[in-house]
């Protein structure tokens, strides 16, 4: 409609509509990066949600942003300012009765004059002697109740946030007696909640008769508790936050100004708070520093909000077992940090649920770990870097010298699949194509007119893949190379061989078979030892589980055997510099595969003179070969030299 104006400001109904999707597989792609270059899995995927989307809005950005704001509220000022306060009223209190009395002549003036001249230097000792004593000046009156009533006023709505109303009665006996009754039903209600007991009716009871002094309206026991142990905790740390000296002036004053029935009750209830929530840091002091004094209320919101900025930076830090960004309270972010971080945290959220439903990743006890799907996509980007350098030949035609290499022909056909290397049924594939199309000339095939001969299932090799997973292979930066060739050589050989068998075998001081999946999450083994002797016979293992494989084992390592079973216990043996033993251990496991007719190949990096001499001994006694690659060729040199073993000397 003409005439109509419209503003424009700032997005506040929530996260922001036009922010950019989630681009999950590049955020799959980025992990992916980091493993295959040699990062950890699950330090990939934390750093993953640390950077947040875009770089902005990470879990390392939020952090940072709290660290600051907990260093300005360290700074707001000095703790002891309500001791300060009470001093100076108390000065004021003293000098306005010593002028009322420096005016009259009768003894009880000057009695008065030496009570007020023998009082302690102590401010709270002060104020407790002063309890009784009979003013002769109102405005010295005045300024003595300001101490007792602003220092309960200000412990009581620090207590019971929202009553100031209440606090300013409780200079009233009436009203004290009031509050010194709600505290005894509450502690009765908390002693019996830690007894177990069932305290539905006595919680509804309770808030009943004293729900004015709840206005955040509590549904449950635990929920009061909440919100009353936090509050005590901010107590007791800035009590501990003092020196020896405040404090003790601080708890003398408190006690005065409470009453001794009121100060009772708050001292059991914190009792039963800290028994209910040991969790909360009530032994912790800060070293909050400011020329500001602060009151009590003021101190107690700058400790307050440092314990909320402490535990969101425990929660961001994603450190404990089985944390989670569900940790993140998301309220408080938005409190503490603003809108734009607490919807940061929703998007970081909302990434982590679309890898999970997308079925990219998955969570265990130890956080998120990628899915095999997820495993597929880092092999296959593993593979295809290796392919963008390997120039054996040209790929995507059929290879007739291994045709039939997967058993022997049974006279059937079927429908060729991706993967599949049998030869083509020419007649029936072309028979599929006329009747598809017609007796066209010239007869237009489609990938569904293919048919390949059938053949008995077998496997025609057998590969045994030992990687080296000791320390020296990361601290030397050989850790990603050897990752991404044994992920790139798995995921060749399920997609285009799948008839052929893989074992990954990774050793440090021990041995072990190794899943896809596991490979891709181990760590280096931090204990000092290469134990080849073990890897070499976990490989003969598979390939006598094979027997009618062409039997093919492939060693990347980086330094000489250190470590061997013992043979009597099984128990893994390390030594440097090698011992004669454990040469001769490994060397047994090689001759076992060479009688097995295996091809033992390796592949060294590294150019230490006793790796160099073992392995040239190995590769002369296994008449096999030894290969020196550079870190970028690994892949390569592995993926080339298993096309050509493949193929058999059959």
């Amino acid at each position: 409609m003409a005439g109509n104006r419209f503003r424009y400001g700032q997005w506040r109904g929530g996260p922001d509509p036009l922010a950019p999707p989630y681009d999950v597989r590049a955020a799959v792609d980025a992990v992916g990066a980091e493993v295959l270059a040699g990062g950890s899995l699950r330090e990939a995927l934390r750093d993953l949600l640390r950077r947040g989307l875009h770089g902005r809005n990470g879990l390392d950005d939020l952090a940072a942003r709290a660290r600051r704001l907990r260093r300005e509220a360290l700074r707001r000022g000095d703790l002891d300012g309500a001791v300060t306060r009470a001093r100076a009223l108390l000065d004021q209190a003293l000098a306005a009765e010593r002028d009322e009395l420096r005016g009259r002549t009768d003894e009880a003036a000057r009695f008065a004059e030496a009570v007020l001249d023998n009082l302690p230097r102590s401010t709270a000792r002060a104020v407790q002697e002063l309890s009784g004593y009979e003013w002769a000046s109102a405005e010295a009156r005045q300024a003595y109740q300001q101490i007792l009533d602003g220092l309960r006023g200000d412990v009581l709505e620090q207590r019971f946030v929202g009553l100031r109303d209440a606090t300013r009665a409780a200079a009233d006996p009436a009203a004290q007696r009031q509050l010194a009754e709600m505290m005894r039903d509450l502690n009765d209600l908390l002693a019996r909640h830690a007894r177990s007991e069932d305290t539905t009716d006595a919680f509804a009871e309770f808030m009943r008769r004293h729900g004015e002094f709840f206005p955040e309206r509590p549904k449950d026991v635990d929920e009061l508790v909440d919100v009353l142990a936090r509050r005590a905790a901010v107590g007791e740390r800035l009590m501990r936050s003092l020196s020896d000296r405040q404090r003790e002036e601080l708890a003398g004053l408190m006690r005065q100004s409470l009453g001794g029935r009121l100060a009772g009750e708050l001292a059991a209830l914190d009792a039963n708070l800290r028994a209910l929530r040991p969790d909360l840091n009530w032994n912790r002091g800060e070293r909050v520093r400011g020329e500001q004094p602060l009151g009590y209320g003021e101190a107690a919101d700058a400790l307050g909000e440092i314990a909320e900025l402490d535990e969101l930076l425990d929660a961001l830090d994603q450190d404990q077992p089985g944390a989670t960004l569900d940790d993140v309270d998301v309220d408080a972010v938005s409190r503490t940090l603003g809108r734009d971080a607490a919807d940061g945290v929703r998007r970081l959220r909302e990434l982590e649920r679309e890898l999970r439903r997308q079925g990219w990743v998955t969570r265990d006890s130890d956080g998120l770990t990628l899915s095999p799907k997820a495993l597929r996509r880092l092999a296959g980007t593993a593979l295809r870097r290796v392919f963008a350098d390997l120039t054996a030949g040209p790929r995507g035609q059929h290879d007739l010298r291994s045709a039939g290499a997967a058993g022997e022909v049974s006279g059937a056909s079927r429908p060729w699949e991706y993967g599949d290397e049998q030869p083509l049924d020419v007649v029936r594939t072309l028979t599929r194509a006329v009747r598809r199309a017609g007796p066209a000339v010239p007869v237009q095939l489609a990938p569904a007119d293919f048919e390949v001969v059938e053949t008995e299932r077998r496997a025609s090799a057998a590969v045994a893949l030992c990687v080296d997973l000791s320390y020296s292979m990361i601290s030397q930066g050989r850790w990603g190379p050897m990752k991404q060739t044994a992920l790139a050589l798995s995921h060749l050989m399920a997609t285009r061989f799948p008839q052929d068998a893989l074992q990954i075998v990774g050793f440090g001081r021990e041995a072990a078979p190794l899943t896809r999946e596991e490979l891709a999450a181990v760590e280096p083994d931090l204990q000092q030892g290469t134990n080849l002797q073990h890897a070499l016979r976990l490989a003969g293992r598979h390939l006598r589980r094979h027997p009618g494989a062409e039997p093919v084992v492939m060693v990347v390592t980086d330094g000489e055997p250190t470590a061997h079973l013992d043979p009597d216990d099984g128990v893994a043996y390390f030594n440097w510099p090698p011992l004669p033993a454990t040469i001769e251990a490994t060397i047994r496991e090689v001759d076992r595969l060479t009688r097995a007719g295996a091809t033992l190949n390796l592949f060294m990096l590294g150019d230490d003179p006793g790796l160099c001499r073992f392995v040239d001994a190995v590769a002369r006694r296994s008449r096999g070969r030894m290969f020196t690659p550079d870190l970028d060729d690994l892949g390569e040199y592995v993926v080339s030299d298993y096309l050509r073993a493949r193929r058999g000397r059959r």
